[in-house]
């Protein structure tokens, strides 16, 4: 995605609840981000689908929601990733189909959730979905509660520091030879779709610090074998 102009990384204090100005300027020019030709969906086919990038801030810290899914999952087994899935009838579109996901994987309680911008749709080869991104602010957080079916394991609220920390970032290799950005943060490994997003999003918003960009590891056995049983 192309940078819009971001905001200041740290505009000062806001009241309680009210997204900050760096978010609200992400959302005011959501219209003008431009996908890369990598991401962009095809005109037919593709499984409609939502995910929500989910800030907030806890004790003065801006963070984003990310979860970890099971490892016996079919698709992106094992990954760490912004809660969502398929589009079903009943959402009517991709908010609520984000919202919903999410309550069902994080108990993330929709009713303290500001929806602010959908951002144009991406595209992941490899599953097939044609993924909406759903911006939005976590104005009144609730506890977040891990699904009980095991699709998602963990969930954890990212500071914004710690993944823009130039020691908590790196490239990962695959052994197809493909590589991009990876994170490291709450004891997870986050990569491929999930972590270009990250990216992306950190650039947009003014947060990005200067980083070894040639700092480059191959992706470890036991998330290739994750990743392959899916």
């Amino acid at each position: 995605m192309t940078p819009v102009p971001p905001g200041p990384a740290s505009p000062g204090p806001v009241p309680p609840g009210t997204a900050p100005a760096w978010l609200t300027d992400l959302a005011a020019g959501a219209s003008e981000i431009r996908v890369p030709p990598q991401l962009r969906a095809p005109a037919h086919g593709g499984r409609p689908s939502a995910v929500l990038l989910l800030f907030g801030e806890t004790a003065g810290d801006p963070d984003l929601l990310i979860v970890q899914r099971g490892a016996h999952l079919r698709r992106h087994a094992g990954q760490p990733a912004f809660p969502g899935g398929a589009i079903e009838p009943a959402d009517h579109g991709p908010v609520r189909a984000a919202l919903r996901e999410a309550a069902e994987e994080a108990g993330v309680d929709p009713a303290g959730v500001e929806v602010l911008a959908v951002l144009p749709e991406l595209y992941i080869p490899r599953s097939g979905f044609r993924v909406t991104p759903v911006l939005a602010w976590w104005r009144e957080p609730s506890p977040l509660v891990a699904a009980a079916d095991g699709e998602i394991v963990s969930a954890a609220r990212a500071k914004l520091t710690d993944l823009a920390d130039p020691a908590n970032r790196l490239n990962v290799r695959h052994p197809s030879g493909a590589a991009g950005p990876a994170f490291r943060v709450h004891g997870m490994l986050v990569w491929g779709f999930t972590a270009l997003l990250v990216d992306r999003l950190l650039a947009l918003t003014g947060w990005e610090q200067p980083w070894d960009t040639g700092r480059e590891e191959d992706l470890p056995p036991d998330v290739l074998d994750a990743a392959a049983r899916s």
